[in-house]
């Protein structure tokens, strides 16, 4: 009798043994941070799941920014992430919390929560042991003892100058601007009428070019190391006073395209050499990095001025009208 007592207990501890063996499913619990709320109260769903280090859990993720079940009226404001609560061995609780409101009055049942369970080959869901549940109150109306008004009418208040005083201003510098544009388009048309309607002739080609050359020379490039800025203004001004004075796009020319359409232009033969040892010049110090001497940079100012001088136009002067003086008849004496 005694063996076969001993023999249940060690049957007995054996069956013990194999079923703390097993793995326990993880456990889920969901609860809201309050049983009952006013309208547009902010409140908090916490999910807890408690479950072993290797067991992987997913929490739903929610569509439309509304807590899922039957209630499609609780807004979800955020979603917090899942932090350890605590560990115990290969025991580990995890903690997620939603921040939740609400705008209809209702009582909401929403049922127990899903968690995503994944073990080895083995994908299930689990619920929370409780079921969800919240009442979303409004403050009553007690319309015996408290007396509903009316909306009151906006309050009248007196008309003060600040408040319209930045307008007038406004308006009055938004006139005398008005009036001053008037003014002188006013005093530009008459001006027009008066003068009968003549342009103030502009000024010859070649007095501008030698009124650029002489102010480009005053500023003693070449002296200060800056020769290729000097004959680049040197060349641009020809080019300009080229492009004026004949029918050629002489500032989209190159230097022998200019010289070949100078040549057509009948130019004077010293008048073309000047150009040429201008251009010439100006291109080797311009691309080649040539350093001429103080008297070759003279000599391009003066070889460009006496080129100018040269083949500018030659204004006609008409002859002015002859005065017949008047003839004035003798008298003739009568006689006696």
């Amino acid at each position: 009798m005694f063996y076969v007592k001993k023999i249940f207990t060690v049957a007995l501890l054996l069956i013990a043994g194999s079923l703390s063996a097993q793995p326990k499913t993880p456990s889920v619990e969901a609860r809201f941070s309050a049983d009952s709320v006013l309208i547009g109260d902010q409140f908090r769903l916490d999910i807890e799941v408690d479950k072993d280090v290797m067991e992987v859990v997913e929490f739903p993720v929610f569509d439309r920014g509304h807590l899922g079940g039957d209630s499609t009226d609780i807004e979800i404001l955020a979603e917090g992430p899942v932090d350890t609560l605590k560990t115990d061995g290969r025991r580990i609780t995890l903690k997620k919390s939603y921040l939740l409101t609400c705008f209809e009055e209702a009582d909401y049942r929403i049922g127990k929560f899903p968690v995503l369970y994944i073990n080895k080959n083995i994908i299930d869901t689990l619920w929370s042991m409780d079921s969800l549940r919240i009442f979303v109150n409004t403050l009553s109306v007690d319309t015996a003892t408290q007396t509903i008004h009316d909306v009151k009418l906006p309050l009248e208040v007196p008309v003060r100058f600040g408040e319209y005083g930045g307008y007038l201003l406004t308006g009055l510098l938004g006139a005398a601007l008005i009036a001053l544009v008037v003014f002188l388009l006013v005093k530009r048309f008459r001006g027009k009428r008066q003068s009968g309607g003549k342009r103030v002739p502009a000024e010859p080609p070649h007095v501008t070019a030698i009124r650029q050359l002489e102010k480009l020379h005053s500023q003693k490039l070449w002296q200060s190391g800056k020769q290729k800025a000097y004959y680049t203004g040197i060349t641009d001004i020809l080019r300009e006073y080229l492009s004026t004075r004949y029918p050629v796009k002489a500032l989209e020319m190159t230097s022998q395209e200019i010289l070949d359409r100078m040549i057509r232009e009948s130019l004077p033969e010293k008048s073309i050499k000047r150009l040429k040892d201008i251009l010439i010049t100006a291109d080797f110090v311009k691309f080649a990095k040539f350093t001429p001497d103080a008297d070759q940079n003279e000599t391009v100012y003066t070889d460009a001025y006496y080129f100018i001088e040269e083949t500018k136009a030659v204004e006609v002067e008409q002859p002015a009208a002859e005065i017949e003086p008047i003839k004035t008849e003798e008298k003739k004496e009568d006689d006696a």
